[in-house]
C-alpha cells in the first residue's frame, strides 16, 4: 500500500492509523455495498437517502414486503456501532443484519450514516444523531413542505405512533444518549411531538474512570474503550467521566428522565462491554425512571455475535426477541 510510506500522525490500534497529510486507514470494518432494491433472502427493499447535505448524513433505509400499499409500519431508528470511527449502514454486515431485523420484526428501518471520527471528532455523531431523529420524526406532521429531502416510505408506511430508536455498541450510546435528550429537556420534543415508545440497546458502549463488577483494576487504564475515547474525543470534558460516555458522572443528566417507556438491553458472557451493560441497567432500575427495563445476557458469546453470524441458533433467538419487543 501507498499509505505505508507516509508519515504517521497517530493510531488506534488495531482499528485505524492516521497519517499527517490527514487520510485515514481503516483495517477493521466489512466493506460498502449498494441498497438492494428487493432483496432475495429477505423480501426487503432498501435505498440511501440523503438527510442533510451540510454536513453530510446520509442514511439506509429498510422497508420490508408489504401486504397492501396503505400499510403502515413501526419505524426504528438505528444507529450502527464501530466504536465511533468504523463501519457504516451501507456496510455489508448491516446491510445483511437490518434486512433481517425489518423482515422478521416487520418494521422500516432507517440506519443512519453519521459522521466518523477521527475525521469528524465527537460530538459530530451525537448531532448526526440527533438531526436525523429530528427529520425522520418531521415526517409525521401533515402538509409539512419544510422537509427537505422528503422520503415517500416514511410518508406513506410509517406509523410513528409506534417509533422506536437503538443500536449496537457505540450506537447504542448515541441511542441513549438522545433518548436523555428528549427526557430531560422539554425544549428538546420530537417535532410532531412523536414519543419514542421503546429503545433496543445491544452491547452498549459506556465506561467511566473506575471500574465495575468483574472489570480488572490493573488493566482499566489501557482498555479498549478507554483508549477509543480519548481517541475519538480528545477535547471532552471530563475525559472518560464525560456525560456521554458515563451515564453515572457526576454531572451526568438524571436517568430518571429517560424519553421512552421501556428498554431492552442485551450483554454477551464473552464480551469486554457485559459488565457495563449489566452496570447501566442496574443504574436506570435504581434510578426512579417509571419504565420498563429488561435486561437479556446471552452466555458464551462474544460482542455483536448476532451481526457476524446471524444463522447461529442464538442470533435468531436475539433476532426473534428484538421482534417481540418491536411488536
Amino acid at each position: 500500500m501507498a499509505s505505508s510510506t507516509k508519515e504517521i500522525d497517530r493510531e488506534l490500534p488495531p482499528l485505524l492509523r492516521v497519517y499527517k497529510d490527514g487520510t485515514v486507514d481503516r483495517f477493521l470494518g466489512s466493506p460498502i455495498v449498494p441498497p438492494i432494491p428487493l432483496d432475495p433472502e429477505t423480501g426487503v427493499s432498501s435505498k440511501d437517502i440523503i438527510i442533510s447535505q451540510n454536513p453530510l448524513i446520509q442514511a439506509r433505509i429498510h422497508l420490508p414486503k408489504l401486504t397492501n400499499q396503505t400499510q403502515k409500519l413501526p419505524i426504528l431508528v438505528y444507529y450502527h456501532g464501530g466504536a465511533f470511527c468504523l463501519e457504516s449502514a451501507f456496510s455489508f454486515l448491516h446491510q445483511r443484519y437490518l434486512n433481517i431485523i425489518a423482515s422478521q420484526s416487520n418494521v422500516i428501518v432507517v440506519s443512519v450514516e453519521y459522521r466518523l471520527a477521527p475525521e469528524h471528532p465527537l460530538p459530530a455523531a451525537y448531532d448526526d444523531g440527533w438531526f436525523s431523529l429530528k427529520w425522520i420524526t418531521s415526517h409525521s406532521i401533515e402538509n409539512n413542505n419544510d422537509i427537505i429531502n422528503i422520503e415517500p416510505w416514511l410518508i406513506n408506511h410509517g406509523d410513528f405512533d409506534r417509533f422506536y430508536i437503538g443500536g449496537d455498541t457505540s450506537g447504542a450510546n448515541i441511542a441513549h444518549n438522545a433518548l436523555l435528550r428528549v427526557g430531560n429537556n422539554g425544549d428538546e420534543s420530537l417535532p410532531g411531538d412523536v414519543k419514542i415508545k421503546g429503545a433496543l440497546l445491544a452491547f452498549p458502549l459506556f465506561w467511566s474512570s473506575k471500574p465495575v463488577l468483574s472489570e480488572s483494576v490493573e488493566e482499566h487504564e489501557q482498555s479498549s474503550p478507554m483508549k477509543v475515547w480519548n481517541f475519538v474525543y480528545p477535547d471532552a470534558v471530563g475525559g472518560i467521566d464525560n456525560p456521554l460516555i458515563n451515564p453515572l458522572a457526576d454531572d451526568a443528566p438524571s436517568l430518571d428522565k429517560i424519553g421512552c417507556p421501556k428498554i431492552l438491553i442485551f450483554v454477551a458472557g464473552k464480551d469486554d462491554l457485559r459488565d457495563r451493560g449489566i452496570w447501566y441497567y442496574e443504574a436506570v432500575k435504581k434510578s426512579g425512571w417509571k419504565g420498563e427495563v429488561e435486561l437479556v445476557h446471552v452466555e458464551g458469546e462474544e460482542h455483536c455475535f448476532q451481526i457476524y453470524h446471524p444463522e447461529t441458533q442464538n442470533s435468531i433467538d436475539m433476532v426473534n426477541r428484538i421482534a417481540s419487543f418491536l411488536a
